[in-house]
Formats: structure tokens, sequence, C-alpha cells
């Protein structure tokens, strides 16, 4: 995994986490807004703790603020003298009215209510205290149900503004509840909530013949739009960052796959060529031990050294996974680790399957005496040939096998065929895991592979061909993928 990747992954590790259940509050409906889920146990007393900030701000400034304002005791004689009073003899017969010449709304529902008997005015000081206590106390609820939450706040406000609108107290407990809404998920709830709340006392003061001044309207709708806009900014950002975690997840996912996918692309050329090789002249030396002890022991003598050279690919393999930037590993006290396979190591590849009684042609170009492709394509150019040869020692009947290797102006071509017959009525050629390898190896370099039969008219067997630009893609430098 690149190292840049690493500083990436951190910084969208430390992105602010709502710990949400999103499931369904992205599309933001009535029921994703009831309750949202929390994410977690070990965050929950956190969350809690940082929940009671606005509710406690929201309490000491609204509640205070609320209770000193109406306050009987600040009211004149004069005040209530001019209220109108609920009971028939001293209304006029009438069961109570609103006085628009107070232009006070407020002065109507109170004076409807509690007249001006001081009693009774302490009756609506109570219902105002109660409807500015109601919203810091919603606010308890609002991180599992942010939507009902809004709901109540909205109403309550709406309530003492119809109480008593000239009080001008700042609605803390419901910029909070609308803020809370949106980022969980209940924008249905907020947006309905606050449009009813807003128009039921707008219509209300109308209907009455009421006097809400018209600069206050506008402040608390500009008020309102202001919250709103900074709950959909802290939405929007939350979710970039989920995004951005969520692409990084799904990044490093890719990579470790790749990673897996290269292990054990390279444990498998390492290895199946070996063991083929073991397995081979094992099978002659138990055939020849009696007959031909020199033989036997010569063959006991290639397994030894093939098991040998398998065991130090396997280290080198294993090395270049667990590789630092210069090269060597984090255990080996700096050691250089042992050169990977190159174009230069083909000769002694194939002096390996001939000594097992393959007979293997080679031919490379004049263009490649002295030229020297990047190490990405020399590797997967020995590994394909590798594998090839071997999938020919263990699968087909052949006596011969060609190895062609050229290079033009688009890129370099190899060419394996062997002459090895299949059985009558052969299925087509399945991909196993050797031909993905071979085949992954030139994609990834910005090439190609394909394997096909030969007519029989042509010499009969398999032929794979394999073609590698001459310039590959950047990824395709020593150590990625291809390696």
């Amino acid at each position: 995994m690149p190292a840049h990747w690493d500083s990436d992954a951190a910084w969208y590790q430390r992105a602010p986490r709502d710990g949400v259940d999103q499931g369904d509050s992205a599309a933001g409906g009535w029921g994703s807004g009831w309750g949202a889920r929390e994410g977690g146990p070990p965050n929950d007393a956190r969350r809690a703790r940082r929940l009671w900030f606005p509710v406690l701000f929201s309490f000491l400034v609204q509640v205070p603020l609320v209770a000193l304002l109406t306050w009987p005791g600040r009211q004149t004689d004069d005040h209530f003298g001019d209220m109108p009073m609920v009971h028939g003899a001293e209304s006029g017969g009438a069961a109570g009215g609103f006085d628009a010449s107070r232009g006070g709304f407020s002065d109507g529902i109170a004076g409807a209510l509690f007249g001006d008997r001081p009693g009774l005015q302490l009756g609506s000081w109570l219902v105002a205290v109660m409807l500015a206590f109601i919203g810091p106390l919603a606010l308890i609820g609002a991180r599992r149900f942010p939507g009902p939450v809004v709901a109540v706040a909205a109403a309550a406000v709406g309530a003492l503004v119809l109480l008593r609108p000239d009080l001008g107290v700042p609605p803390i407990a419901l910029a909070v509840a609308i803020v809370l809404g949106i980022v969980r998920g209940a924008r249905v709830w907020v947006y309905a909530s606050v449009a009813t709340a807003w128009v039921a006392t707008i219509a209300l003061a109308a209907l009455f013949e009421l006097d809400l001044p018209p600069l206050r309207i506008m402040a608390a709708t500009l008020g309102l739009a202001v919250v709103m806009a900074a709950g959909e900014g802290i939405r929007n950002r939350r979710e970039r960052f989920r995004d951005l975690r969520r692409t990084a997840a799904a990044r490093q996912q890719t990579a470790e796959q790749r990673e897996r996918v290269r292990i054990a692309r390279e444990l498998h050329d390492v290895l199946a060529h070996s063991l083929s090789q073991i397995n081979v002249q094992a099978g002659v030396g138990l055939h020849l031990i009696d007959s031909q002890p020199e033989r036997a022991a010569e063959a006991l003598a290639s397994i030894k050294s093939t098991s040998k050279n398998a065991l130090e690919e396997v280290r080198t393999v294993l090395g270049i996974l667990r590789s630092t930037p210069d090269g060597s590993t984090p255990d080996d006290g700096g050691a250089p680790l042992a050169p990977q396979p190159d174009l230069a190591g083909l000769p002694a590849l194939i002096e390996s399957f001939t000594r097992q009684g393959l007979a293997v042609e080679f031919a490379a170009a004049p263009a490649l005496t002295g030229a020297s492709p990047p190490a990405a394509t020399q590797l997967a150019l020995y590994r394909i040939v590798q594998e090839a040869l071997t999938n020919v020692l263990r699968h087909a009947r052949a006596a011969t096998v060609r190895v062609e290797l050229g290079c033009d102006a688009t890129g370099y071509r190899l060419t394996v065929t062997d002459d090895g017959s299949l059985a009558p009525g052969a299925g087509p050629l399945l991909p196993g895991g050797g031909l993905l390898g071979m085949r992954e190896r030139a994609e990834l370099l910005g090439g190609s592979l394909h394997v096909h039969r030969v007519p029989v008219g042509q010499g009969g067997g398999v032929r794979v061909e394999a073609m590698i630009p001459v310039l590959p893609r950047r990824d395709s430098r020593p150590g990625s993928d291809p390696a």
C-alpha cells in the first residue's frame, strides 16, 4: 500500500462522526425522524454529554428571561386596568373580548383568560414559564426522537408568541432542535413543524385582529431561515465526510484485495513450477531406483536443487511483500533482497525443464539483444514463460515446446507453443488459477494474453500469446501489482 495512502486514511478517520445509523434517514422522511439509532454504546455517554450543553444553555436563558419579563410585579395597575374583562358585568355583557386598541395580542389572550386580578395574573405568568420550559425539556430526547422534538418545540414557541408576543425572547431550544433534526435526518419533520407553527401563529393573529409588528415577523422568519441554513450546512458537511470515509474504506478494501491477488499469483508461480518439477523427478526416481540407481540419484539431486531454489524464491517473494522503500526487510538487518527473475534468467529456466525430459526450443529476437525492458515487464514475461512451461509439463502430452520472444515498435511479444495432444472431444480451455495469473500480469501492464488450441494440421497443441506494450502504464513499476 503506498505511503501517501496511509496519511489519507488517517485524515479521513479523524473526520467528525455523528454516529447515526443513517439506514433510511437519507430520504429525510417521517419515519426516519421519529427515532434515530445511536452508533453504539461506547459513544452514547459522550454524545449525551454534548447534548446537555444546549439543553442547559437554553434552559438558563429562556426560562429566566420569560419568568422575569412576565412577572406580574413588573406591570402597572393602569396596564391591567386597560385589559378586557372576562366577567360580563364589567365587559358590557360580553363574555371576554380582545381589546384591539391595546395593540397587543398578548394583552388580548392574557386579559381574556386571567383578567386584571393579581391572583389570576400569576396564572398567566405560570403558563408563560411552562411554555418556555417545554422547549429545553423536549431537547433531552432530541437525539433519539429529533422529529417529534422539533414539533413540540415549535408548538411551544408558537403558543408563547400568541400569549405574549411582546417578550421577544430568542427561542434557543427551537433553534437547537431544528439543527439537530436536520442533521439527524428529520428534515420533513423540521420543515413541516416550523411551517405549521409559523402559519398558525400568523393566521391566529390576523383572525383576532391582534397586532404582531411586521418587523418582528420578518426578523423571526429570517432567524428561522438562518437556523435551517446552518443545519443544512452541518448536514452537508457530515455527508461529505461520510462519503470520504466510505470512499476511503472502499479504496482500502480494493488495495487489500489487489495485494491478496498479488501474493496468490506470486506464490502460485513459484510453488506450482517447483512442485511440478519435484513431482516429475520423484516419479522418475521411483521408477529407476532398482534398474538404474545412478539416474535415480540424479533425480533425487534434482529434487534437492529444485526444492532449494523454491525455498529461496519463496523467501524472495515474501521479502518483497514485506520490503521497505529502500529494498530491505524490517528484520533482515538491512540486507538487500535477492533480485527478482528477469529475462536473463530465461535460459536457466528453460534448462531446468529440459532436464525433466521436455524439449524446449528458445528463440529471442535480435532486437532484444542488449535491450533493457522495465523490471516489471521482464518479471511478467519470465513468469508467463514459467507458468506456460509448467502447464505443458503437467497437463500436455507434448514432446517439444517452442518459446519465441520478440519486440517491435508496439511492444514485447511472447509465444509459447507445444505439440501436445488432447483427448478426443475435449472441451474448451477453461481458465484456471495459472491462466488467470498470466492474463492478470499482462493486463496490469496494459497488454493482453490469449490461450487457444492449434489446429491439428498446424501441429496441434496449445499456444499462449502475450503482448506487453513497450511503454507500460505508470502503475507497472517494480514492486507494484505485476511484481
